[in-house]
């Protein structure tokens, strides 16, 4: 089930009102994703502390992009927010994942992945090369879904 600002995990009360909704964001996608319930709070949960400690408040805001949107503005048609963590560059974090051909670079809040690779050393490749030129963090998991690292190759 989808969470809001409004309707959360119970685990999520005592977040501040930033991370928290940063953190439903996060697992809300993660869910879509078919993380597990349990695990996609603890990953939102984390990720979203992370991302606090690497936007503070002031900085990060209402920040807009040369579009005119801030990144906390939500799609009018499919309700999700424009990305669900941003990197330096303004353009969506990616994520190294376990695909049915082997391993995928893949956008966050994409559906479709960048490239797909035999190995996850070829793709641990690409997403360096690509976060070095994107100015964004590769998110790097491992076999069983799990957050093995987060990286900035620039």
């Amino acid at each position: 089930m989808p969470w809001n600002k409004h309707d959360y995990p119970v685990s999520m009360k005592n977040l501040e009102p930033r991370v928290r909704n940063k953190a439903v964001e996060i697992a809300n996608a993660l869910l879509e994703e078919g993380y597990e319930e349990g695990r996609a709070i603890a990953i939102g949960t984390a990720q979203a502390e992370k991302w606090n400690e690497d936007h503070p408040a002031g900085e990060e805001g209402q920040s807009k992009h040369a579009s005119g949107r801030s990144d906390d503005e939500r799609d009018e048609h499919t309700g999700k927010t424009s990305r669900t963590r941003s990197g330096r560059g303004g353009d969506a974090d990616v994520h190294v994942v376990t695909h049915q051909d082997g391993w995928a670079l893949k956008v966050e809040g994409k559906d479709k992945p960048l490239s797909t690779f035999g190995t996850k050393k070829e793709a641990m490749d690409e997403a360096e090369d690509y976060t070095s030129k994107h100015d964004v963090h590769a998110i790097v998991h491992g076999k069983d879904g799990k957050i093995e690292s987060n990286r900035s190759y620039s």
